[in-house]
C-alpha cells in the first residue's frame, strides 16, 4: 500500500550482487527491443508497462513498474546480462524516484567511472578514449550515442561525436537498435563491440 492506493512492488532480499538487503525493482530492459530505446515516451511517463514481468526475477521479459515513480532511494542497482553471466554496479544516488532523475531529460552526472561501466559487461566491454561522460540522460548530440543510464565516449577529445556507449536506453549511431548493453566503434579500446544486454535496475 501507498497511501490509500495499492501499488505493486517486486523485491529482490539479500545479496545477489549489489550488497545485502531488500531491492524494489524498477524494470527490465531488452537490448534487442526498442520498448525503452532512449525516445521512448517511458522515460518520461507514469505508465507502466507489463506489470506481470515484475514477477517473474532475472529474466528476459522487459517491465517497468510503479515503482519507476513512487519510490524514493539512495542507491540504484544495475545489472546487465549477456548470455549466461549477470554482473552488478550499485550507484550511491538520492532521489524521490527513478522518474525524477530521468523523465525532465536534464544531464545528471555521477561519478562510476568508466571501468565499472566496463564491469557490468566484462572482458569484452569497449569504449573510446576521451569524453566520458556518464549519469541519467547523457546526450550531447541527438544522432551520435545517448544512454538515459550510463556513458558515452568519443575517440575525439571532446564529446562532439560519440561513437560509443555502455547503458540503458539507448540509442544513436553505429546502431540505433542497441538499446541496452555496449556498443562501440572508431578506435575504442577493446575494438569493435555490438553487445545488446538484458538490463536490470533496482533501488533501495
Amino acid at each position: 500500500m501507498l497511501g490509500s492506493r495499492s501499488i505493486p512492488m517486486y523485491c529482490h532480499m539479500g545479496d545477489f550482487g549489489c550488497g545485502g538487503g531488500g531491492w524494489t525493482l524498477v524494470m527490465k530492459t531488452d537490448g534487442t527491443k526498442n520498448t525503452f530505446h532512449y525516445s521512448s515516451p517511458f522515460w518520461s511517463n507514469r505508465q507502466a508497462y507489463n506489470l506481470a514481468g515484475g514477477k517473474t526475477g532475472f529474466d528476459k521479459q522487459e517491465t517497468k513498474l510503479p515503482s519507476y515513480w513512487e519510490t524514493h532511494f539512495s542507491k540504484i542497482c544495475l545489472g546487465m546480462r549477456d548470455g549466461s553471466k549477470t554482473r552488478f554496479v550499485v550507484i550511491r544516488q538520492s532521489a524521490n524516484s527513478l522518474y525524477a532523475l530521468i523523465a525532465d531529460g536534464a544531464y545528471r552526472a555521477v561519478s562510476l567511472g568508466r571501468n565499472k561501466w566496463k564491469s557490468l559487461i566484462g572482458p569484452q566491454a569497449s569504449l573510446q578514449t576521451n569524453c566520458n561522460k556518464e549519469g541519467f540522460n547523457v546526450m550531447v548530440t541527438s544522432k551520435n550515442s545517448k544512454a538515459r543510464i550510463g556513458i558515452i565516449a568519443n575517440n575525439e577529445n571532446d564529446c562532439l561525436t560519440c561513437d560509443s556507449r555502455i547503458g540503458y536506453g539507448t540509442g544513436g549511431s553505429g546502431d540505433d537498435s542497441n538499446t541496452c548493453g555496449n556498443k562501440a566503434a572508431y578506435f575504442s579500446d577493446n575494438g569493435d563491440r555490438h553487445i545488446k544486454a538484458i538490463g536490470y535496475i533496482l533501488v533501495q
